[in-house]
């Protein structure tokens, strides 16, 4: 059964996004938190279908949701893994160097 897990600055990052939105409209913070949710559903039927980040880390690849947001993942056995979720906007290349 394919699944998708979380890492925990995914689950981070999910949280601060959920709450940035959150101060000024909890409607549409929940609506993100569900499009998240299905987007990585998706992904699970479907893991080669977002952009390669091969030349930033092993195996990364990405996924838009929303205007600017990216759900960053690897391939694993049993799904996929997400490993962060991030803006766009955002020095991907450099938050993976952190890492």
């Amino acid at each position: 059964m394919s699944r998708y897990i979380l890492t925990a600055q995914a689950k981070l990052d999910l949280k601060e996004i959920k709450n940035y939105i959150g101060r000024n409209n909890l409607i549409a913070a929940k609506r993100f938190v569900e499009e998240f949710r299905e987007q990585c559903q998706l992904i699970v039927k479907f893991p080669e279908m977002g952009r390669s980040y091969e030349e930033i880390a092993p195996g990364l690849r990405g996924f838009p949701i929303g205007n600017y947001n990216i759900i960053l993942y690897r391939q694993i056995q049993e799904g996929i893994e997400v490993n962060r979720l991030l803006s766009g906007y955002r020095d991907i290349e450099s938050l993976f160097s952190e890492d």
